[in-house]
């Protein structure tokens, strides 16, 4: 939305918010792989090797999809679904707070 606001088109703008995702996910997978250092063996590498292909190939379907998606309609759908499930959210919380007070 802010790239939208700033002249980009639906488009450029999705793009872009892929793009930005992209250090952010391998900078998280980094901080988790170097937390989890001394639990990982050789025999872990097949696993993780089939995770990457099967997490690549998803992720690029998504992101073809959702760009297709994005060029031919708006955001409104989104949007309004963002609005109920975050007004959702809130209530639930505020009705079940984390920590008891006291």
């Amino acid at each position: 939305m802010g790239g939208m606001l700033g002249g980009l088109s639906r488009f450029a703008a999705t793009e872009f918010s892929f793009f930005l995702a992209i250090p952010t996910m391998f900078a998280a997978t980094l901080y988790s792989l170097l937390k989890e250092w001394d639990h990982l063996t050789l025999a872990d590498i097949p696993m993780f090797a089939v995770g990457f292909v099967a997490a690549f190939l998803g992720g690029l379907a998504v992101v073809r999809f959702m760009l297709a998606y994005v060029g031919q309609h708006s955001f409104a759908p989104f949007a309004w679904y963002r609005i109920i499930f975050g007004g959702l959210l809130l209530l639930y919380f505020h009705y079940h707070p984390w920590t008891s007070p006291g």
